[in-house]
């Protein structure tokens, strides 16, 4: 059998399990392993610490509740993303001034019939090694994932903050796997071209 046919391992086997047992230290386990990363995803699709807060809160508390649905078809993380996405979603549709959110075709570069980016774009990266540009890289790299629209956001924090595969990230969003990789591609393209625009020589 080859390593890809195995059945993958859920890391988080031993959680589940402590969890549908109803043990006591269960649920400590569950906030202390995910509260960072569900609360990361949460305060990129609402855009809020108060809602980021509530939807952890809330997810966490369901995940537990509702341990018994999960069916472990999926791994448990993406399972409980996918809660944690829905819950901070529901936050936005129910949020009464709703921030403004950009276009990205009206942003990103140029792009051929095969979603390509071919316009060329200055190459910065050695500016990016200078110690007094960081904190600022850091600032205007921020204020551009904010600007992406949610769905964007969450697909490249679970891909590049957070470190899962494509197809984890598919099953917790609940799209579909090309979804996945032209979101993070778009949203990379973004977050290319604002570095790019910020670190351009004035004219």
């Amino acid at each position: 059998m080859s390593v890809a046919d195995r059945p993958r391992i859920d890391p988080d086997a031993a959680l589940v399990e402590a969890l549908r047992r109803d043990d006591v230290e269960a649920m400590e386990q569950l906030v202390e392993r995910f509260a960072d990363r569900v609360y990361r995803l949460a305060l990129r699709i609402t855009g809020s610490n108060e809602d980021a807060e509530e939807v952890t809160q809330d997810a966490l508390w369901t995940a537990g509740r509702k341990i018994h649905t999960f069916k472990g078809e999926s791994a448990f993380g993406s399972w409980l993303y996918r809660i944690a996405a829905n819950a901070a979603y529901m936050k936005l549709r129910t949020r009464k001034a709703k921030a403004r959110e950009i276009a990205l075709d009206d942003v990103l570069p140029s792009l051929d019939e095969a979603g390509v980016h071919f316009e060329p774009m200055d190459d910065w990266s050695p500016s990016v090694d200078e110690q007094a540009l960081q904190g600022e890289l850091r600032s205007v790299l921020e204020a551009a994932i904010d600007e992406l629209p949610p769905d964007y956001r969450s697909a490249l924090v679970l891909h590049d903050v957070e470190g899962m595969s494509n197809p984890d990230i598919a099953e917790a969003l609940g799209v579909s796997l090309p979804a996945v990789k032209s979101r993070v591609h778009r949203s990379r393209l973004f977050l290319r071209k604002r570095l790019s625009d910020y670190l351009a020589p004035a004219s």
